[in-house]
């Protein structure tokens, strides 16, 4: 029989949330139907059931008591083992990539790659475009060593993060709409707006540039997008409107695109990201890198 650590990973997700939905939605940004059938998939390898469920609980079997240390075990040694080729690989590889999923801009590579430069002759940085789909921005599959991304990004551990530029939120219009003649436009005026919205898959990033903590009712979606590109096309074709940071507002310019500057509604924040225990030295080299660059 064999087993994979992902499915080990939704079955502890499950077992300490004591919830499928929360462990969907919170913890591994899958649907919850996925999830369902990965612990089936799972119970079906095993064959046993490792949850008793019913409508409102859902409770370890005995089976799934004693798999859920030996589970925890298995994935740390596995965490340890890609800690581990990624220390060895570092010798040989003087690359670093960068996820990243909106345009960076600011002026912020260019000042980066020149102290990376400095601090670490001999690297290069590799650019990784990831879409919204993915809220870790590549850093839990392993895709990239660090990311540049927008606030919030999962909680729980895994990832680590320093804020580099703070950005009031604007809202991108289709140049004939109604409020694109008015210099500020409060978040009030947007209530019955259709939005286009970041995946599913995207969690708390997606509720945030919804504004959704800031609605009495939430956002009517019109059409999701899992890229900046995608949701700007949707916007001039006249779908619907869509939140950005201001520092996006003056790189994301178009044709039939207006952007106006909102009020009501707290900033966004861009951040440098990380796996939690990846010292290697570029990787702090990079962050020191960011955080020279816009302390300056």
């Amino acid at each position: 029989m064999d087993v994979h650590v992902r499915d080990l990973r939704y079955f502890v997700a499950v077992a300490e949330e004591l919830s499928f939905t929360r462990a969907a939605s919170d913890r591994l940004f899958v649907s919850q139907p996925t999830l369902s059938k990965q612990i089936r998939q799972l119970e079906l390898s095993f064959r046993a059931a490792l949850f008793e469920r019913d409508r409102r609980t859902v409770t370890l079997t005995a089976a799934g008591t004693a798999l859920l240390p030996h589970a925890r075990q298995i994935i740390e040694q596995w965490e340890s083992a890609q800690r581990a080729v990624l220390h060895a690989a570092a010798a040989d590889n003087t690359t670093l990539t960068v996820g990243f999923q909106t345009s960076i801009g600011r002026g912020l590579i260019p000042a980066v790659t020149a102290t990376m430069e400095r601090l670490l002759p001999g690297w290069r940085l590799q650019f990784r475009q990831v879409t919204w789909a993915d809220p870790t921005v590549g850093l839990a599959g392993n895709d990239v060593d660090v990311a540049i991304a927008w606030l919030p990004v999962p909680t729980g551990g895994n990832l680590a993060h320093k804020v580099i530029t703070t950005e009031d939120r604007w809202v991108a219009l289709p140049s004939s709409h109604r409020l694109a003649e008015r210099p500020v436009v409060h978040f009030d005026d947007l209530a019955d707006e259709p939005f286009i919205a970041l995946p599913v898959a995207a969690g708390a990033l997606r509720e945030f540039w919804l504004g959704n903590d800031h609605r009495r009712t939430p956002a009517r979606i019109a059409a999701t997008a899992e890229t900046a590109e995608e949701a700007f096309e949707a916007v001039t074709s006249g779908i619907g409107v869509v939140l950005l940071s201001a520092g996006n507002a003056e790189i994301y310019q178009r044709a039939n695109l207006t952007c106006r500057p909102v009020t009501g509604l707290p900033p966004s924040e861009l951040a440098v990201v990380w796996r939690t225990g990846d010292d290697r030295e570029a990787v702090r080299a990079f962050i020191d890198a960011c955080c020279l660059c816009t302390a300056a």
